[in-house]
């Protein structure tokens, strides 16, 4: 063994090496055990099922009147009507109802025998549950789906306020473009005069089916936006004899 002269009696160097290897064992068995004893990592973030949703709803949801574009419609404007109105609505209900509430309008969650509205709020928990959603907030979520068809009758400020944008959607020229785009171009049904059709009952049916203060403003401009392009529409092509 080599020795050292440290002043205070000999040195081991071999000796000091294995203790130093030793005390730097010790240290890191300290550490792991350390953080074993901790928390498992936490789970990812709430706002991840939110990602996970909205990727469900732009990979799955191909429609030009009903498809991803409508749900990032709805929710913002679903939000821009509680704020209008002072009211207090779960942002967490309103995001998954928002963008699932037409989920059964796609296959494989579609079942032509029922309503889209009814077929979505029954499974959406299939959906959310294992997402990190607050499944404890699921039938606000279902509630809310139900009744977005301005057709129903909402029940709470969630409910309210999705069934609100959803019937606002159909006027205006948003409302113009979605029908329009549903326009069968090798003739098929729906064509342009059915079309027409469908915008004249949006525009007999919907506006008094918008139940909230702030939702309510908006009806008169975009009925009248409506208003004036099936006035238009009807002048340019002879009474759409020409459409």
């Amino acid at each position: 063994m080599s020795l050292v002269d440290h002043g205070r009696g000999a040195y081991n160097t071999t000796m000091g090496t294995s203790y130093g290897y030793r005390a730097w064992v010790q240290a890191a068995a300290l550490c792991i055990a350390v953080a074993a004893a901790a928390p498992a990592s936490a789970a990812p973030a709430a706002a991840d099922w939110r990602a996970g949703v909205r990727d469900l709803a732009a990979k799955n949801f191909k429609n030009p009147a009903w498809g991803y574009s409508h749900c990032m419609r709805d929710y913002a404007l679903a939000r821009e009507l509680a704020a209008a109105d002072h009211a207090a609505v779960d942002d967490d209900v309103l995001f998954a109802a928002a963008y699932l509430h037409d989920l059964a309008a796609f296959k494989p969650w579609e079942n032509d025998k029922l309503d889209h509205s009814d077929v979505a709020a029954d499974i959406v928990d299939t959906i959310l549950k294992g997402t990190g959603f607050p499944m404890a907030k699921i039938d606000a979520v279902r509630g809310a789906i139900r009744t977005h068809m301005y057709y129903r009758d909402p029940v709470g400020p969630e409910a309210l306020y999705l069934h609100d944008a959803d019937a606002l959607d159909w006027l205006g020229a948003i409302g113009v473009a979605r029908i329009i785009a549903l326009v069968d171009p090798n003739g098929g049904s729906p064509d342009g005069p059915k079309a027409v059709k469908m915008l004249e009952d949006n525009l007999k049916n919907v506006p008094a089916r918008v139940l909230s203060p702030a939702g309510k403003a908006m009806v008169p401009p975009r009925k009248a936006e409506l208003e004036a392009f099936l006035k238009d529409l009807r002048r340019e092509s002879d009474g759409l004899r020409t459409l």
